[in-house]
């Protein structure tokens, strides 16, 4: 189960814990969008460990590829397209355990096996971004992901405010 994942010695919930008042910190402060994205796409990757951890950015009707931590990726995504244009057109979280199995997912890497989406708010709610995090595991990402992913988020949405 992904819930009881033991990295370095620490379950995922514990590095949930210590990354949180870290991520607070880096963006306490922070007014430029493109730093405090780049800081937390560097922290979750470098504590997770994950396959591709970054941003699409809403701009002009699209997601456009923001910071991220990985290898290179697809620069633009239409709404309503793939994990990441399905989880801005819905506006909600999705877990994906196998993206061979989500219906139009767009493929940049075939080394993606599982992904999860959060969307980022603004003020009024509206999703200025998404949070995109691929693994190369099966089932890596689950309800403690989308918990915490989602409190990640909701430090992020002040960027853009």
């Amino acid at each position: 189960m992904a819930d009881d994942l033991v990295i370095g010695g620490e379950t995922k919930e514990e590095r949930y814990r210590c990354l949180l008042p870290q991520m607070r910190a880096l963006l306490e402060g922070e007014t430029d969008l493109v730093a405090g994205l780049a800081n937390a796409a560097a922290a979750l990757a470098s504590t997770f460990k994950w396959w591709w951890t970054g941003f699409y950015i809403v701009k002009g009707g699209q997601l456009v590829l923001g910071p991220f931590q990985g290898p290179v990726a697809c620069s633009r995504i239409a709404m309503g397209k793939g994990v990441c244009g399905t989880a801005w057109a819905e506006n909600m979280t999705l877990v994906v355990p196998d993206v061979e199995k989500f219906p139009g997912h767009i493929a940049c890497s075939s080394l993606s096996k599982s992904e999860i989406v959060v969307p980022i708010r603004d003020a009024r709610g509206a999703v200025v971004a998404v949070l995109d995090v691929d693994s190369e595991r099966l089932g890596c990402f689950d309800a403690t992901d989308a918990e915490r992913l989602e409190e990640v988020a909701a430090c992020l949405g002040r960027l853009f405010d």
